[in-house]
């Protein structure tokens, strides 16, 4: 294990202690189910997506860059099946914090009027940033095809439309706000927790893993507002 794999184990050791330490301290956290499942099982189930799939895509992503194991693995046929495997895991993302907003409904001590107006300006620009990522950016992009065949990569210019206007990595600064919404429409203290724990954990990816896999896959040239190359 090299220092950023322990590092990465280490905030993610910590993130996980402060969620824990959170929930501890205010049981209502706990409160509610749905079809049957606590909020505590589905707190679980919203934590644990994002842990799998990061580490998903590091594990992947590394053997492919590396070793170009999933090709010589699957051959032609390698980027689908890790799209595959990506695109399930990135939906039970949203669908796990959904599902633990319902059940834990109404445990959020928030002006209802409030919440909406908030849920609203969140959801705009996260709503625009994935409508930039699957218009301008790409979506076989943002899987991270260019650790598939890097060779291709090499030269491109930033993506400069859309929220990558404004932003050079939008899709985590605001991709990631429209896992708020649904603890904020259904003012769920859990929802919202883990909404946000999801979002401090994505920049941990972004810094340990994404931007050295662009510095290696474009010789360490870089924009230091997040976004490497054109992907």
């Amino acid at each position: 294990m090299n220092s950023m794999q322990f590092l990465h184990l280490l905030i993610l050791a910590a993130l996980l202690f402060g969620l824990n330490f959170i929930v501890e301290a205010d049981q209502v956290i706990l409160e509610g189910s749905l079809w049957g499942i606590s909020t505590e099982a589905w707190l679980l189930i919203a934590v644990f997506s994002p842990i799998v799939h990061q580490f998903y895509v590091l594990v992947f992503w590394r053997w492919e860059l590396h070793k170009k194991g999933m090709t010589k693995a699957f051959g032609e046929n390698a980027f689908r099946i890790f799209k595959a495997g990506f695109s399930i895991l990135i939906i039970s993302r949203p669908i796990s914090i959904f599902c633990l907003a319902i059940a834990n409904r109404w445990t959020l001590d928030l002006n209802y009027p409030a919440a909406i107006v908030l849920s609203l300006i969140l959801f705009l620009p996260g709503a625009y940033t994935m409508y930039s990522v699957f218009n301008f950016f790409g979506i076989d992009n943002a899987f991270g095809r260019d650790h598939f065949v890097p060779g291709d990569y090499r030269g491109k210019e930033l993506v400069k439309k859309g929220m990558f206007r404004y932003l050079s990595n939008s899709m985590y600064a605001t991709g990631f706000l429209l896992l708020y919404v649904p603890g904020l429409l259904f003012l769920s203290k859990a929802a919202t927790l883990v909404a946000l724990f999801s979002h401090l954990f994505i920049w941990v990816h972004y810094f340990l893993v994404e931007k050295p896999d662009m510095n290696f896959i474009y010789g360490g040239r870089n924009n230091d507002n997040g976004q490497e190359e054109k992907r």
